[in-house]
């Protein structure tokens, strides 16, 4: 089995224990034994627990990094893009951006490096934003709405209305083809 199969299976280990038991149930010890790897084995790809969440944030980022990819596609309106991708698309991204969440918060936490993974993927959001509508308060109100629909479905708070939210995107999306018009 190639190295990089084994640290896939070690990773999808992490984020089932984080999703099913949260950040508690996280030992070097469990993720061997969830992804049927020795302990060596595990510790050849991850040192610690921290060396773990890390990788797991560099997974993240890597997702975020073809998102952004596909917003800056030809043709592709960021706004919309942006927008319409603000709503989680599963149960199992829910949990795992929470159980990230909650790993950031935790006593252990994630290393500098990882916070600072989470950091640039919010604030690559902003930079593409604001490039494309071209009025930074008018990005920041974008990526603000976008990331509290986020982060209110993470939280698990009631989903807004949806025709509500339509109009709040064709709100946004007509002040954006004004400000670029401008």
């Amino acid at each position: 089995m190639a190295a990089s199969d084994t640290r896939d299976r070690i990773l999808d280990a992490l984020q089932r224990i984080l999703i099913r038991k949260g950040t508690a149930a996280v030992t070097l010890e469990s993720v061997a034994a969830e992804a049927g790897v020795s302990k060596g084995g595990l510790l050849y790809h991850f040192r610690s627990k921290q060396a773990m969440l890390q990788g797991l944030t560099l997974r993240l980022d890597d997702a975020a990094e073809a998102e952004f990819a596909q917003a800056t596609e030809d043709g592709v309106d960021v706004v919309r893009y942006f927008l319409q991708t603000s709503l989680p698309a599963s149960d199992e991204e829910m949990a795992l951006y929470w159980s990230v969440i909650a790993a950031l918060r935790s006593a252990e936490g994630l290393s500098e490096a990882g916070s600072e993974v989470l950091a640039r993927v919010f604030g690559r959001w902003s930079e593409l934003l604001t490039d494309h509508i071209g009025d930074p308060v008018l990005a920041e109100i974008v990526r603000l709405v976008g990331d509290g629909l986020y982060l209110s479905a993470l939280s698990g708070l009631p989903h807004p209305d949806p025709e509500l939210i339509k109009k709040v995107f064709d709100r946004l999306l007509a002040q954006v083809a004004e400000a670029r018009q401008a």
